[in-house]
This record gives structure tokens, C-alpha cells and sequence, in this order.
């Protein structure tokens, strides 16, 4: 597994519609698998699977709600994309507490969603991390101790497991530059 880190969730804010983007993979996953996002990249936070059954939402074994089009998808290795750049046919690694798996992406699914505005703090840093993910019951984040929690649900002070980082991306690479991103 790749070094991860505790965030603290310093807010959360309900920010209104936008685009979303579904990543649905040629493999089953299991509810605590997900991908690593984030809105800069100072570090990002992990999306569960939609292999759960909600109050209104069946699973769906196959998918990931990654939640906003402009954040980064983590590929490891200090390299990114942004999820509105994944392709059927792309391969990206699947996180789990016991490390990573490879998995193709069948399907990329971008609709129109209400979003959450998640801001967290790296613990013992001043480091701020946070996400745009949609505003449903459906999509849960990996806290600390491993299990997952539904967006919906969260709350300050919540311990979000993450993956802390530096920001300085060009074309998904790590670069040296003066860069402020919030």
C-alpha cells in the first residue's frame, strides 16, 4: 500500500450541481476497493466502491463514483490524471487497505449531480486535502480504522484515511514549481 496518512475533515459543504464521473471496471470490487481522488494535488482521499445496497441506490459491484470531473485520479507512483480523461480500455489501480490491483475500466459514465465540497487536514500538518464527490448516499470514503462511511454522514472531526502528496503536476507528472492550489 502506498503511504497514507490520517485527515482530519475540517468541513463539508454542499456546493450545488456539476458533472460527475462513474469509472466502472471489468471486475467485481469489493465494498472496501475504491480509487484515490482529489481536488489539487496536495494529497487525495479514497471513494469506495458502489458494492453496497443504500436506501435508494442496488449495487453496483463494478463501480466507483469518483465524483468531480476536474479532480485527480491517484495512479501511483507520484503520477495523476484527471477523471475526466479516463478512457474504456485504460487500466488504473483499485485501492484496499492490503495494498493495490490493476483493473481495466469497461465504462466512464459523466452525469449531471449535486456535490459535496470535503476539506480535511493532514494530521500534524497544516496540510489541506479535499474532495468534490457527489452528494449521495451511494458513495462512501475510507475512514481510519478501515471501514467505510457513507459522504452523507460525515461530520467534522471524522478521520478519513488519505494518500498525502505535493502539488506540481504537468500532464500527470511531479514537477519542481511554485505552485499554490486550494
Amino acid at each position: 500500500m502506498t503511504n497514507t496518512a490520517i485527515a482530519e475533515v475540517m468541513s463539508i459543504t454542499s456546493i450545488g450541481l456539476g458533472s460527475r464521473v462513474c469509472i466502472d471496471v471489468v471486475d467485481v470490487l469489493d465494498s472496501l476497493e475504491g480509487i484515490a481522488v482529489g481536488n489539487t494535488g496536495s494529497g487525495y482521499l479514497f471513494v469506495l466502491s458502489e458494492n453496497r445496497t443504500t436506501e435508494t441506490y442496488p449495487p453496483r459491484v463494478f463501480r466507483v463514483n469518483g465524483g468531480a470531473l476536474h479532480q485527480y485520479i491517484y495512479l501511483g507512483e507520484g503520477k495523476t490524471t484527471y477523471l475526466s480523461e479516463m478512457k474504456p480500455g485504460q487500466v488504473i489501480p483499485v485501492w484496499s487497505e492490503d495494498g493495490e490491483r490493476k483493473i481495466a475500466i469497461g465504462r466512464v459514465k459523466v452525469e449531471k449531480r449535486p456535490f459535496l465540497r470535503v476539506v480535511c487536514k493532514v494530521e500534524g500538518t497544516n496540510q489541506e486535502i479535499s474532495a468534490t464527490l457527489q452528494e449521495a448516499d451511494s458513495v462512501h470514503v475510507r475512514m481510519v480504522n478501515g471501514e467505510a462511511k457513507a459522504v452523507l454522514n460525515l461530520q467534522v472531526g471524522d478521520q478519513l484515511a488519505c494518500i498525502p502528496d505535493e502539488p506540481g503536476r504537468h500532464l500527470g507528472e511531479k514537477i519542481e514549481e511554485e505552485i499554490r492550489e486550494y
